[in-house]
């Protein structure tokens, strides 16, 4: 399906949270492999059989990228996280003030235009369902097993839990008509 919109490969990573992942899963993989094609130079150098080094190298191609995958993912959804909370309140001005009831509080500044738009520049995709009216593709969309599974892809890539929703434009002007007064 070609849409005509502009596509942005060059993305920032935390934006794309799943893509990221797995291009860092991926990079764990080759690197394990690639100690797995010297075994034999660390096993000379390190003081170990060579088939204690092979088993290491078995066992990391398959916990390696997994865990590779969550803690990229992970660090992506909460720099996402920052971005939001940055624009919604702003950056530190490194100024505490303290309160009449004796509480301290910080005080944030407004981010600048340029700021606020590397901020919410990005586009939030949604996932796709699989009933083919609902994607525009017709009563003959496609095989139903096709559909399906790029239904569960599209889930996996921009389902639930795979993005942080940016700040509405009604969120930012509550939150900056809240602090001006």
């Amino acid at each position: 399906m070609i849409d005509g919109r502009a596509r942005h490969l060059l993305d920032r990573p935390r934006n794309r949270p799943v893509r990221t992942a797995l291009g860092v899963s991926w990079i764990s993989f080759y690197l394990v492999a690639l100690i797995g094609a010297a075994n034999d130079i660390i096993a000379v150098r390190f003081h170990v059989s060579v088939e204690s080094v092979t088993w290491a190298v078995r066992v990391g191609l398959f916990i390696v990228p997994p865990t590779a995958y969550v803690i990229t993912k992970r660090w992506a959804l909460g720099l996402q996280r920052q971005d939001r909370d940055k624009v919604l309140h702003g950056r530190e001005a490194g100024i505490i003030k303290r309160l009449p009831n004796g509480a301290f509080i910080e005080v944030h500044e407004p981010l600048g235009q340029d700021r606020l738009h590397v901020l919410t520049q990005h586009e939030q995709y949604q996932a796709i369902g699989t009933d083919p009216a609902a994607n525009g593709e017709g009563p003959d969309g496609g095989f139903r097993f096709a559909r399906r599974l790029r239904a569960v892809l599209s889930r996996s890539f921009y389902g639930e839990g795979t993005q942080i929703t940016k700040p509405t434009a009604r969120e930012y002007q509550e939150i900056t008509s809240r602090h001006g007064s």
